[in-house]
């Protein structure tokens, strides 16, 4: 049996807040939603295709010192689109890692910004020729892990 991801389910405190904020940042549409009180919900997409749905059912923020998800990584094609994602991501006042696009480790091609969404979910937005010749954060370390 072959597995691949289907789509992501994120809990956030501000339904119409984290819909804007993916919508900018990733440029998902919403596929459908429910405004119902307790029952606030939006699924986002591409071309049609579910990526992420959200759950207003939370309050506080992520908690990373918690056993749990550690971070999600969209790969986007290029440098170019690493970048354009930092511009957007930098206006919105997300809490940046890292000063900006980094490499995975040291010597490696690939890289990627590093940020947090409204409620501090990390989230990871890289690409195969994103790290350049800038130095890695945390030396052989997966710059992905320790952020």
């Amino acid at each position: 049996m072959a597995f691949k991801t289907g789509h992501i389910g994120l809990n956030v405190t501000d339904l119409d807040r984290s819909k804007a904020f993916y919508g900018r940042v990733f440029g998902f549409t919403v596929l459908g939603e429910s405004r119902k009180d307790g029952r606030r919900y939006a699924f986002l997409g591409q071309d049609g295709t579910l990526v992420l749905t959200l759950w207003e059912q939370s309050r506080g923020a992520f908690a990373t010192g918690l056993p749990g998800l550690h971070h999600l990584s969209f790969q986007v094609a290029d440098l170019a689109a690493v970048r354009a994602a930092e511009t957007v991501v930098k206006e919105l006042g997300a809490r940046v890692h890292h000063d900006g696009v980094v490499p995975h480790r040291e010597g490696a091609a690939s890289g990627g910004l590093f940020f947090e969404d409204p409620d501090g979910i990390r989230l990871e937005i890289s690409a195969p020729d994103a790290a350049g010749d800038r130095p890695a954060p945390g030396g052989s370390a997966p710059t992905c892990g320790f952020f």
